[in-house]
């Protein structure tokens, strides 16, 4: 007797047009439903297109209990990504659908893309390219990175990963996080500090903590003006993180030299006002999409289905036996 296979349908776009992860899906999960438009889903096109799945694969959708309710079928949500801000886990929880993801499988990508914005700040290339483009010839420099200080909010894989990248450049590396990483720091060369002490003390601060209600506008007026004047903001961790009004009044001001951003309160949109400003550097959230992170974050996703499924096979057989 042939047993069915479990429809699966997968909301990233991003996944949905990668041709090994599609052929890889489909091997395990012949007939499985791919975002082919690359269309962002959301309210009643999320439902529909999620209607008959019983696993998917889910990027940056907002998944909460006004959707889980209306789809019955539904038993796992694989996470393409790390980030689950965008999942109402209780709700999840409360409905039997299992939330499976990797912690830091794009780690190594987030922290080289938050190393290539700190030496950017730091050494005024990209404010230099972007004038030499407008046709200005402006040979001011920037600063070493090496003697700097700089202060790491959030010690999670990819706060530990810049740590590590940061190391060969001679920084003095501040580290804060909610759980107690004093062991890993002394081990590193990392100082422990309190946010306050990183934000009096830092030339660059870079956030890499998950966005809770805890961490929602975690920099905002107030912490802004703690920093220490001329210091610069690095972001890759999520949008919300940041009070970008309050960033942007900082910025005009002149109390900060300047910031990097890739997430952005409000996605796929970005700031126009803030990404006007000559000192800022801005991405469309593309921390986690090198090409090896996008390949990896897609075939853990891709296990967790395949593991989900087979141990459901399994009990039914038990059972049945």
């Amino acid at each position: 007797m042939t047993t069915r296979a479990p429809r699966i349908a997968v909301t990233s776009p991003s996944f949905s047009r990668h041709p090994r992860l599609r052929d890889e899906l489909c091997a395990h999960f012949p007939g499985a439903v791919l975002n082919e438009r690359g269309v962002a889903l959301d309210g009643a096109a999320l439902v529909r297109f999620l209607a008959d799945a019983e696993g998917a694969v889910v990027g940056l959708e907002r998944i909460d209990d006004a959707v889980l309710r209306q789809l019955p079928r539904l038993r796992i949500l694989a996470k393409y990504g790390v980030g689950l801000d965008n999942l109402a886990l209780a709700d999840c929880a409360r409905r039997g659908v299992r939330v499976a993801w990797t912690p830091g499988v794009n780690a190594q990508a987030v922290a080289e893309l938050t190393l290539t914005f700190v030496l950017g700040l730091a050494n005024g290339a990209f404010a230099r390219a972007a004038e030499l483009r407008g046709g200005r010839w402006n040979k001011t420099g920037g600063a070493l990175l090496a003697g700097r200080t700089v202060g790491i909010v959030g010690l999670g894989h990819v706060g530990r990963t810049v740590a590590a990248l940061l190391a060969p450049f001679g920084c003095r590396l501040l580290g804060n996080d909610v759980e107690d990483r004093r062991a890993w720091c002394a081990s590193v060369g990392v100082t422990p500090a309190t946010k306050d002490e990183i934000y009096a003390a830092a030339d660059v601060v870079t956030l890499h903590v998950p966005l809770t209600a805890e961490t929602r506008h975690l920099i905002d007026a107030r912490a802004l003006a703690a920093f220490r004047p001329g210091a610069m903001l690095v972001n890759t961790s999520r949008g919300a993180v940041v009070d970008q009004a309050a960033l942007r009044d900082a910025l005009v001001a002149g109390r900060l030299g300047g910031a990097a951003l890739d997430v952005w309160e409000a996605e796929p949109a970005a700031d126009p006002a803030l990404l006007a400003l000559p000192n800022v550097i801005g991405t469309p959230h593309i921390g986690g999409a090198a090409a090896e992170a996008v390949l990896a974050m897609g075939r853990t996703a891709i296990g967790h289905l395949v593991e989900h499924f087979d141990a459901e096979r399994a009990e039914g057989a038990r059972v049945c036996g």
